[in-house]
């Protein structure tokens, strides 16, 4: 009995030509429609995070007044030439004015001015609070979580140490002490009480992340700690860590602002926000322009961050897609 054809054979060999052009054109339609574009390769976490924030009109938004804000930071001097300290008495309490749109404060300071330059210690803060936080808490949190033992325990219960410690009534009694009228100070005790969030947040991360199969893998294949910790783990660990250090930032720029209101973050001579909406809070009844614009400014900087980190938290969130 002669052999029956295969199926598939007799199919492609009654395509012909134009049958075989019909499937290429197909399969380059395929293609075209994978996921990641005409290679077929599917996009990663952070390509696909970046497409969907450059779509959010929130991220946008948030991103366009941050990008203002570090700029006036960096170079007040574009849109203003006064001196934020540069004073007279005999124009105290005025409202606006040609030259002085936002009109003076009880010691007769340009308004304007003042809020400008404030910006410059209110970013500076936040930022470089938030790298340190982020950098110290993902360390202890990524090696605690990673090695586990006695060293994961007693970071379990320093962070319970740090949490019962209430925030403003820390600060009270530790910056009090600091004569220093600098940023610094108010970023190291930002830093010393807000790791053990962090902390929690990359230890989380790196115990889900060391028992999926990679990982496994890659320990089967005789890869280091080193090299697992720092190819395998950590890039797929950090995204919790970047959406809770972009929200807390907006949150570190409030607390400088209420401890140089309490008169123990940033001192005179420094300008900040905090510092002039506590100087404007006497005589807020006779010049409320004194205080409404650094708190208007203050609330629109802190509410940017935080809906920039909604934004990236959205984006890098697997489950709310």
């Amino acid at each position: 009995m002669p052999e029956q054809p295969r199926e598939p054979e007799r199919a492609i060999a009654g395509t012909g030509m134009g049958g075989a052009m019909d499937l290429a054109a197909s399969e380059a339609t395929t293609l075209e429609r994978a996921p990641g574009g005409p290679t077929g390769k599917p996009r990663s976490l952070w390509s696909d995070a970046w497409r969907d924030l450059r779509r959010n009109p929130v991220f946008l938004l948030s991103a366009l007044v941050i990008c203002f804000l570090v700029l006036i930071a960096l170079w007040p001097s574009l849109i203003t030439s006064g001196n934020p300290l540069t004073c007279d008495l005999a124009r105290a309490q005025d409202g606006s004015a040609p030259g002085h749109p936002f009109g003076f404060d009880g010691q007769g300071c340009d308004v304007y001015t003042r809020t400008v330059y404030g910006a410059r210690a209110s970013v500076t803060v936040g930022v470089c609070a938030t790298l340190g936080v982020a950098f110290l808490g993902s360390v202890l949190g990524g090696f605690a979580g990673f090695y586990g033992g006695a060293g994961d325990a007693v970071l379990s219960r320093a962070t319970d140490v740090f949490f019962a410690i209430p925030v403003v009534l820390g600060g009270l009694v530790l910056l009090s002490v600091v004569p220093s009228s600098t940023v610094w100070p108010v970023v190291g005790f930002i830093v010393l009480l807000g790791w053990p969030q962090i902390a929690r947040i990359a230890r989380g991360s790196v115990i889900t992340a060391k028992q999926l199969d990679y990982v496994q893998a890659a320990r089967a294949l005789g890869a280091s700690d080193s090299r697992i910790l720092l190819r395998h783990i950590a890039p797929n660990a950090v995204a919790p860590v970047i959406v809770v250090a972009t929200i807390a930032l907006g949150t570190y720029i409030a607390l400088e602002a209420t401890l140089s209101y309490l008169g123990v973050g940033l001192k005179p001579p420094s300008v900040s926000w905090g510092i002039d909406i506590s100087a404007a809070s006497p005589y807020v009844r006779n010049a409320p322009h004194a205080l409404l614009w650094p708190a208007g400014a203050l609330a629109i900087t802190v509410l940017a961050f935080i809906m920039l980190g909604d934004a990236v938290r959205d984006a890098l969130d697997p489950k709310l897609r």
